[in-house]
């Protein structure tokens, strides 16, 4: 039976418009002066449904929109992308390029909470693509139709494909950053679950792994460091990515908005977990008992902070892949909470506690841990309070509290929900990351909970690969929040459907999850550049055949993705880069000794042109940088392939060091292009003695 498509022209729910803005704006333009565009804002009565259209001038229109979809809708997140600046800045690229560009709140009504009309969310989409075509048309002056792209990451990903597959409202798509129906909650719980296992491993995990280093990531683990860190590796983590957790950025990410539709679809787990065989909690000696906090306590003083007051302790959130979920979040109001106990182990587990407060006037009341500090000589802790999804407002609670209050701390169901993953054993076969929770006949060797995933897509629908149009995909092979594996699996949905024709897939080294520059260290690129040029590429094959670079050439084994090696042969659109120190990876030399740094860029075929080899010596690795990184300008000498660069360094100080390069490459060779610029990098150690 062939698939229904739906047309969004013919709903009439999505037949009556209305335009309450249409007026001409300016914005900067990244890449020097101001960019004019047509500013038109409306929506559908009745549905929600609200958008934003951003239209160049006619001269520069080239008869092709972009439309970008959230990770989470809200109610008006139609104007979300208007804040944007710099390389970040959706519209001003979009107008840049000649394109006019879309964003709606795809129907969501209120901030919180998911829509009882999952499906809303790609035919709102589709309606308002469709009337942009009209309105298009008008301003245009013109009987042509828009080529329409729609682009999402992370939980617009998941919308992305689900308005391909479902729609003939774009004749392509790029998500980008995707999960497959597994990923979500798993991805994020496991996540959490390393870093609590392995909050004492991970400088040792990445030094090992780092340039220079031994090479062996469990080299000096205990046996439980090493059995977490294959486990984790095994479901597709990639081991690199540790390093943010290594520098001390413990970030669980969207697990605090995921875990309420846990226990919403699951409450019976969070008792289970702690009593029932299979389940890791049931063990007394297991590392789930031993980080189980559990404290009863009683209100010394409490108050919220004066800066709080002024602002309003507002939540805050943007509209990209590693923010948008924060608008989910109540704020904690800058609240805090003296009590009278502590925990006796110094090294106690306390992230993810929940607090209570039976027997009071705040009774029924949740707040949310965010940090516990110890008043060692008087025997109190002092709490500082994390915003939360679903809990209360710590300043409310504040107010109801008096001294001597009880207090009872308990993050069970935090540590509880973190082995979820495991009691998700997908029912295809085909989710390879969970072999390792498979018996010999693939039956699940954990205990199963209902499975879940396919209900976080936040569509209605999963994934199937019939596209409906042409889509370059977009994945980061550092990528902390969800697996580099899930494009390879969507991949293969595409060739089961037949479509593979009309597919591309780009893995990206060097970078993680977020939709942002500020995704950029001594460690890490962000692939915002290839980002652009796929939207550009993707309308190019649809408007005039253009056929786009081929597919990255990659090996799938152990749910990790390693891309061929010789960058001249692996394709895609990123240049392979390798730096040695007196041709080495890691160098000994004494203090105010010059050694020569060498630099070589290999390009895929027809990807372009070096435009920049820039040094770092900084070795910052923050999110982001706290100083400048790669401001030291390399020279360089192009080669049949790529580029060369050499450069010569010395550190007078004893001590060990990491230089980095970053390689610039863009499809024109146009460095002025901030937008279209795709980066990479590579690392050398350097001792000093």
């Amino acid at each position: 039976m062939a698939k229904e498509i739906y047309h969004a022209l013919d709903d009439p729910d999505y037949q009556d418009v209305y335009v309450d803005i249409d007026e001409q704006r300016t914005r900067p333009n990244p890449n020097g002066g101001t960019l004019a565009y047509r500013y038109v804002h409306g929506g559908f009565p009745g549905k929600s449904v609200k958008f934003s259209l951003c239209f160049p001038e006619k001269e520069k229109y080239t008869g092709r929109f972009f439309h970008y979809l959230s990770p989470f809708p809200g109610p008006d997140e139609e104007m979300a992308s208007l804040t944007r600046t710099g390389q970040n800045d959706h519209i001003a690229f979009a107008l840049e390029h000649g394109a006019y560009f879309v964003e709606s709140n795809m129907g969501s009504a209120a901030q919180f909470g998911g829509s009882p009309e999952p499906k809303r969310v790609w035919k709102a989409s589709a309606a308002v693509a469709e009337f942009s075509r009209k309105k298009a048309m008008e301003i245009y002056d013109t009987n042509k139709r828009p080529v329409g792209v729609v682009y999402g990451g992370s939980g617009g990903g998941y919308k992305t494909m689900a308005c391909i597959e479902n729609t003939d409202a774009w004749e392509g798509a790029v998500p980008f950053v995707i999960g497959s129906p597994a990923s979500l909650p798993n991805t994020i719980t496991m996540l959490v679950q390393g870093q609590r296992v392995l909050r004492h491993a991970f400088g040792r995990i990445i030094d090992n792994i780092d340039a220079g280093g031994c090479g062996d990531m469990y080299a000096g683990l205990t046996d439980e460091e090493a059995a977490m860190l294959r486990e984790l590796t095994l479901m597709g983590k990639p081991p690199l990515s540790w390093y943010v957790e290594a520098g001390g950025r413990i970030d669980p990410g969207s697990l605090p908005v995921l875990t309420p539709g846990v226990k919403a679809a699951d409450p019976s787990y969070f008792a289970d977990f702690w009593t029932k065989p299979g389940f890791e909690g049931s063990d007394p000696s297991s590392g789930a008992a031993r980080d189980r906090f559990q404290l009863t306590a009683h209100v010394v003083s409490c108050g919220v902070s004066d800066a709080a007051k002024k602002n309003g302790g507002l939540p805050t959130g943007g509209n990209g892949v590693d923010d948008a979920w924060k608008k989910q979040l109540a704020s904690s109001g800058g609240a805090w909470l003296e009590i009278d106990a502590q925990p006796q182990n110094p090294d106690q587990y306390v992230d993810g506690t929940n607090i209570t407060f039976p027997g009071t006037a705040a009774e029924g009341k949740t707040l949310l841990l965010d940090s516990l500090i110890r008043e060692t000589e008087a025997g109190r802790s002092l709490i500082l309070f994390g915003d939360a999804y679903g809990a209360d407002r710590a300043s409310d609670v504040m107010a109801l509290l008096k001294p001597g209050d009880e207090v009872l701390l308990d993050n069970s169901d935090y540590v509880a929900v973190q082995s979820y993953y495991r009691h998700q054993v997908p029912e295809e076969p085909d989710f390879h990351a969970w072999d390792q929770f498979r018996n010999p006949d693939g039956t699940p060797r954990t205990p199963q909970r209902p499975f879940m995933g396919k209900g976080f897509t936040g569509t209605g629908t999963v994934q199937d690969g019939q596209i409906q149009g042409k889509v370059l995909q977009i994945q980061a092979l550092m990528d902390e929040s969800t697996c580099p594996w899930c494009a390879h699996w969507y991949r293969e949905q595409v060739i089961k459907a037949g479509k593979i024709d009309d597919m591309r897939t780009y893995f990206f080294e060097r970078c993680m999850h977020g939709d942002n520059t500020a995704m950029g260290n001594s460690m890490v690129v962000n692939y915002m550049g290839g980002l652009a040029q796929a939207l550009l590429d993707v309308s190019d094959w649809i408007m005039y055949g253009k056929q786009p670079l081929d597919t990255t050439k990659y090996t799938y084994a152990d749910n990790q993705i390693e891309v061929e090696p010789d960058a001249s042969k692996r394709g895609g659109m990123q240049a392979g880069i390798t730096l040695s120190a007196n041709g080495q990876k890691c160098l000994r030399v004494r203090a105010g000794e010059v050694f020569t740094l060498r630099a070589e860029a290999v390009l895929p075929e027809h990807a372009g042109s070096v435009v920049a080899m820039e040094y770092d010596f900084h070795d910052d690795r923050g999110i982001p940088a706290a100083t400048p990184v790669f401001d030291v300008k390399g020279t360089f000498a192009p080669t049949e392939k790529g580029a060369v660069s050499e450069l010569s360094w010395r550190y007078d100080q004893p001590g060990t060091y990491f230089a980095a390069v970053r390689v610039s490459t863009q499809r024109e060779g146009n460095a002025n292009d901030i937008f279209t610029r795709v980066w990479n990098l590579d690392r050398v150690r350097v001792i000093v003695e």
